[in-house]
Parts: structure tokens; C-alpha cells; sequence
């Protein structure tokens, strides 16, 4: 079974069939009806009917060969001298932590590429934030995931503000207009759901990963496939260090968003966040929800979606793990662990 994208529209092919079969039997019995002989044997037919579909729909061609590397030189391997030994590289659920000396993109670059896939970023530039799009937009174009194809979903509520952006012949830009809020609280909070609801409606069919960043962002340095997995955290450069009891979770256990003390493993910062857009859909949509409960009982996360998102990436944990490098607060003195500072926020002007 293959999800095929083509011109905007998912199809589902398997052995030569489109779209997807199921079996309904009106003649069911209810749960207070003893079933008949020909009633088990009509339900041993569909039961046999469906096991013989979900087989059909596994087979794969075994005869397909497998897509070759090309030949790429790079330093031996020593399974006893590990690349870095100065940070945690590897969580106890076995999911990788991205820094600076830890992969080789030639190598990622050549197997992302056999793939043919598509990434998608999603920024926002509501009010007084429209004065980041060119800076943002610039350095993404130029550092992020250069040389792949990116489509860049830029929401705003000024689309008429926006200056002319070169994008890389790869790149594509596609602003959508959205309603502004009264509180910045409620723009941040409204995030999880627009995208949600877009991933639904529009995004699955036009990219494989897709990646949230904030619109008063610079990226330095490049960020490449090396961020690529299901479902992708980025470690606060803030409270890399802090104890679990001193980092912003949510506490309070009447919010949807509260972690139980004791319980915590990093700490996520919103300003960067991504994966699979599968699972992007479900961390937004469970995220949303869980703002809206809290609503409805008059209370808000400590620190807003943030707080929803950590607690959803304790409980789900994320396959791969961005190290504070691709989200540095240029306030914070730059530690000999941070050897290169891939993106960070910019400052905004209150004039504008």
C-alpha cells in the first residue's frame, strides 16, 4: 500500500485498486441475539474476506531492489572512540540527541534525496511580528535544508506587508491569511489549531514533514536533514541544565497541561518543534485540546501552548532530539558544549 501525492490529492493504491474497500454486514446480529448458523458462517466468510485484504494490502515487491548510496569518503569508524564525549547523545528510549560533530550530511543528504520528499514550515507573523518575515525568510531560504524542497506556509494577518522575497528555485512560499487576536496569549495558543486544521485540509497531501518555527527567528548556521524523524523536540537552550523540579512545567493539576512532580525529562521549547506530518496532526490536535479544556475551566498553562506541548512530549516521546544548538538565545553566554549556533531569536523593535 503506497500514499501517492499528486497534484494536491492523496491516493491510495493497492494491487492496482484505488481507494480503500470495507465490508458492512446489515445482517449482524445484536449483542442481545443469539446468532444463527448461517449468520457465523456469513461473519466466517467476511472475517476471511477482510484477513485476505489486509494481506493483500502488506505485500510488497520483494524483487524491488533497494536504492544504492553513492560512494562517499568520510572518516573511519571506532566503535571505542565516540564522536563526542562531552554530551548526552542517546536517551533512555533510544532516541538520538542532534549536535554539532555527531553525523555526516553528506551521508543523510544522499538518503533523504533517495526519498523524494517534501518538508513544509509553518510560521505565523500576526501584528507587530510581520517586521521578522524578511529576516526569517531570508536566512530559512538560504540555511534550511538547503538544496531539498521546502514549502514555507507563512499565515498572517497584514498578507499586504509582506516584501518581496527571492526564494531558491526549490523553495516554495505560500501566504495564508488568518484573523488576528486582541492578546498575544490567545495568536500563541491559536497556533496548535490552525495547523491542526490545515494538516487536515491541505497539508498531508503536499508534504511528509512538516515543521513549526517561530516567525522572530535568524537562522546562523545550516540546518539540514540531520532534524528529519517522526516526531522531533528541540531542547530549550534556557533550562538545558535545570533540575526537573526547576523547569516550567505546568505544576498545577487542575490544567491539562500538569506534569506530576517527579516526572520530566528535558525541557521543549514551541519555538521549533516538528516531524512527520501524521504526527505533527496529532501533537497540534491533542495540544489544542487540552488549551481548550483548560479554558473552559478558567485556567491557563504557565507558560501557554508551550506547557501543552511538554507534556505531550513526556508522554509521547519524540524519536529524535535537537540539542540546544538549533534554538541559542543569543542573551545566554555560549557554553564550550555549543559549538555552533544554528538559529535564535531576534529582537524586536517596539517602533514598529
Amino acid at each position: 500500500m503506497g500514499l501517492t501525492k499528486l497534484h494536491g490529492l492523496a491516493v491510495l493504491v493497492t494491487a492496482g485498486i484505488t481507494g480503500a474497500i470495507w465490508f458492512h454486514h446489515p445482517l449482524s446480529p445484536s449483542d442481545d441475539q443469539e446468532p444463527t448458523a448461517s449468520s457465523e458462517e456469513e461473519m466466517l466468510l467476511m472475517s476471511t474476506m477482510n484477513q485476505s485484504l489486509c494481506q493483500l494490502s502488506r505485500q510488497t515487491d520483494l524483487n524491488e531492489p533497494s536504492p544504492m548510496l553513492p560512494s562517499i569518503l568520510y572518516p573511519q569508524l571506532i566503535l571505542t572512540k565516540p564522536r563526542r564525549r562531552d554530551v548526552l547523545l542517546l536517551t533512555p528510549w533510544l532516541a538520538p540527541i542532534v549536535w554539532e560533530g555527531t553525523f555526516n550530511r553528506d551521508i543523510l543528504n544522499a538518503q533523504y534525496m533517495q526519498k523524494n520528499l517534501v518538508t513544509g514550515v509553518v510560521t505565523f507573523a500576526v501584528k507587530r511580528y510581520v517586521q521578522f518575515i524578511e529576516g526569517f525568510m531570508s536566512s530559512a531560504n538560504t540555511y534550511f535544508l538547503a538544496g531539498h524542497t521546502v514549502n514555507f506556509y507563512l499565515f498572517t494577518d497584514n498578507p499586504e506587508q509582506i516584501p518581496h522575497l527571492q526564494m531558491a528555485p526549490e523553495n516554495h512560499l505560500f501566504v495564508i491569511p488568518v484573523q488576528n487576536h486582541s492578546q498575544w496569549q490567545d495568536i500563541s495558543m491559536s497556533r496548535m489549531d490552525i495547523i491542526s486544521r490545515y494538516i487536515h485540509s491541505q497539508f498531508q497531501y503536499e508534504v511528509d514533514y512538516l515543521y513549526s518555527i517561530d516567525i522572530n527567528v535568524r537562522l546562523f548556521e545550516h540546518v539540514g536533514v540531520e532534524i528529519i524523524d517522526t516526531l522531533v523536540g528541540t531542547i530549550s537552550s534556557c533550562q538545558y541544565t535545570a533540575h526537573r523540579e526547576r523547569k516550567s512545567y505546568e505544576r498545577r493539576t487542575e490544567s491539562q497541561a500538569a506534569i506530576p512532580g517527579g516526572e520530566g525529562d528535558f525541557y521543549y521549547t514551541a519555538s521549533f518543534y516538528g516531524g512527520s506530518v501524521s504526527e505533527v496532526y496529532k501533537l497540534t490536535r491533542d495540544c489544542f485540546k487540552g488549551v481548550m479544556k483548560d479554558r473552559e475551566n478558567g485556567i491557563e498553562a504557565r507558560q501557554h501552548d508551550e506547557s501543552h506541548l511538554n507534556k505531550y512530549l513526556l508522554y509521547h516521546k519524540p524519536t529524535r532530539l535537537l540539542s540546544p544548538e538549533y534554538y541559542w538565545d543569543e542573551e545566554l553566554s555560549q557554553p564550550r558544549i555549543i559549538r555552533v549556533k544554528r538559529m535564535g531569536p531576534m529582537c524586536k523593535d517596539s517602533k514598529k
